[in-house]
């Protein structure tokens, strides 16, 4: 089947559906049919039981012990219990998905709940200034499957110069041929319908079949993308698989969804093999430390608490940290891994002197500029919609609820600094380097869609006055478009500490956002040529005009200028949700390095890292893919240790 292409103009952002008290009449039928489809798709939506339970038989000694079950840990205690000797544990700080992340477009619900960690970053001196006291905010998911929970499902991998990139750092193993199988190997691949634009240039070589991953067409479009498809290839863009042999241009975006609903990573890798016999998951269990030998340094197990006690469970083999950019770094400091300096600081015995929290790196985004537009007669969104939006999805797993509108149009291209990350390139060898240096997203809302662009804009974290000049000025006059201009590879360099011992005492997050001018210079770069689509002929009968409100604190500056952009983008930039880095791999005689080549702690017996903080240096694209490859070559090199 092709995808829903609609005509309805209701916002991709609303929380959930509601109605007004009193509805009768067809308002009435719609609650009716809405309220037996409920009860119906339930259990269709989640399965009976469908995660792993909580373990009430937990072992005293497992052979290998995963901390975190997020996008990489799924796949490695998935992995590891194909072994049927091996007896795995799987502790997730969490519980299992509630019912919401089922729906593709409601991907902000989990946010600031229960199933959210809730972190927020240390004011910002060069990025952050729209924000609440200039911290922006770093929602991680705190339940099965992690933030792929949260996350907008686009299924990228990154350019193939990343991953050579690191191979050329000491990382033997990690170049994209080496990688590319492992991609692969996770992957249940559908591909567009051949109306799709660029769906001619998909091939098997870089896809595969018959993997735990749906990677899928969403099953709605917005009524706005065929004008900006149009207007992209007006610009001189061309269409096609960017996670294929080139990745500069455009492309409508596969996600991680199957059957209209997000595929989260242990839905996918975990809910298949919840019955194995050598397979144990402890939910709601926030591992606190480490357990090593100081004279050996050798890993023993964990220390762990569950409803309020303290409980202690060993490893024969190894643990595996899969906790994330952030949560595997703080660990590791906890337990006398880390910076020398900084764990004296903190009163922690020192075991290993290794830069963890360190190298942290970040995709931004630059909200930025709000476009106006207008379908055939916009009206304000009405509840009736959203009960028929919920009704259609519950019962044929599309509509809107089944997407994520506009989302998934992507774009990768290389502004004039792109050759500066290729050693002894020219201006003149960007369109051939293939390296593009910012990526496009786009958001819509409806006409006065005023609890849509509110969710949107707290869910970043915008103060009051950027709200208003952003969203909901613009929007009480027309529909608005949004470009996310992405920056692909930050310069700036970050760090996480710890700030206390107390393991429940958030770390500190500083980024430095933007603290290297390359960055604010490259994002200018990237709103210009956003811009330049925007202006399209293509557009045109959409009216397309873009907002002149400018962003408090940029008033001074001539709007659409050089410096007026280099002003908005230190207020309106923020997380992509793409933290990676803290425990870099790279070879012993790397001096940042907190892991080699095969994922093991230096200096340290019985431990592995893998999740996104092994990155050395991030990769052009939205991360959650390239952390399942790296759960995937992790739990090989494993099996390749223990096994041989």
């Amino acid at each position: 089947m092709s995808a829903d292409v609609g005509t309805s103009y209701h916002s991709p952002w609303t929380s959930s559906p509601s109605c007004s008290p009193g509805v009768t009449g067809l308002g009435a039928l719609l609650i009716t049919n809405l309220l037996t489809a409920v009860i119906d798709s339930q259990n269709q939506l989640m399965g009976a039981n469908l995660y792993p339970p909580d373990t009430t038989n937990m072992l005293d000694s497992y052979d290998f012990i995963v901390v975190g079950s997020g996008s990489a840990g799924s796949v490695v205690a998935n992995r590891l219990t194909e072994v049927s000797d091996w007896n795995v544990l799987l502790l997730e700080a969490g519980g299992d998905p509630p019912i919401s992340t089922e729906f593709p477009q409601l991907l902000f619900t989990v946010q600031k709940s229960d199933a959210d960690w809730q972190y927020e970053t240390e004011p910002q001196e060069s990025g952050c200034l729209g924000m609440k006291r200039n911290k922006c905010l770093w929602p991680r998911g705190k339940l099965l499957g992690g933030t792929s929970n949260l996350n907008a499902m686009i299924y990228t991998r990154g350019n193939r110069r990343d991953f050579n990139d690191w191979a050329a750092a000491g990382n033997d193993g990690w170049r994209y041929e080496d990688v590319l199988p492992y991609f692969k190997k996770s992957q249940n691949f559908k591909p567009h319908e051949r109306n799709t634009p660029g769906s001619e240039n998909y091939s098997d070589d870089n896809h595969g079949k018959g993997g735990y991953l749906p990677v899928e067409p969403f099953r709605y479009r917005s009524p706005i993308m065929e004008g900006l498809v149009e207007a992209v290839k007006e610009s001189g863009y061309t269409f096609g698989d960017r996670n294929g042999p080139v990745q500069s241009g455009f492309t409508i975006q596969h996600g991680t969804v199957g059957g209209g609903t997000r595929a989260n990573t242990a839905k996918a890798f975990l809910a298949p093999i919840k019955d194995r016999k050598n397979f144990h998951v402890a939910k709601y269990a926030h591992v606190t430390k480490l357990l090593i030998d100081s004279e050996t340094k050798a890993v023993t197990g964990v220390e762990f608490i569950k409803n309020g006690k303290l409980y202690i469970v060993h490893s024969s083999k190894e643990v595996i940290l899969s906790g994330g950019t952030i949560n595997s770094a703080q660990l590791l400091m906890l337990s006398g891994i880390g910076p020398r300096y900084h764990l004296k600081e903190m009163g922690i015995n020192v075991i290993q002197d290794l830069k963890v929290g360190e190298n942290l790196q970040d995709h931004m985004m630059a909200l930025a500029p709000t476009f106006k537009f207008n379908l055939s007669n916009p009206v304000p969104v009405d509840n009736l919609k959203n009960l028929d939006d919920t009704y259609q999805f519950l019962i044929h797993r599309r509509g809107p609820l089944s997407s994520v509108d506009v989302l998934h149009l992507l774009g990768f291209i290389s502004t004039k600094y792109a050759h500066l990350d290729v050693a002894g390139s020219t201006p003149e060898d960007t369109k051939d380097l293939d390296y593009p240096d910012i990526q496009y997203q786009f958001i819509r809302f409806a006409f006065q869609d005023k609890n849509a662009t509110k969710i949107f804009s707290d869910s970043v974290g915008f103060t009051e006055d950027y709200y208003r000049a952003m969203f909901d000025t613009p929007n009480s006059e027309s529909e608005i478009l949004i470009p996310l201009t992405v920056l692909q590879r930050p310069k700036s360099r970050g760090v996480i500490k710890l700030r206390s011992k107390d393991p429940k005492d958030p770390p500190v997050i500083d980024p430095r956002y933007l603290s290297d001018p390359r960055d604010v210079q490259t994002l200018i770069e990237g709103i210009k040529q956003v811009v330049h689509i925007a202006r399209a002929k293509a557009l045109s009968r959409f009216e397309v005009e873009m907002s002149e409100v400018k962003v408090p604190g940029c008033e001074a500056e001539t709007f659409g200028s050089d410096e007026y952009w280099s002003c908005a983008v230190r207020r309106v930039a923020t997380t992509i949700y793409h933290p990676v880095g803290t425990c870099k791999m790279g070879p012993r005689s790397d001096p940042d390095a907190v892991v080699d080549s095969r994922l093991r702690v230096h200096g340290i017996k019985g431990l592995r890292v893998i999740d996104g903080s092994v990155m050395p240096t991030i990769v052009s694209g939205n991360t959650q893919a390239s952390i399942i490859m790296i759960g995937e070559r992790g739990a090989d090199f494993i099996k390749d240790d223990w096994l041989s």
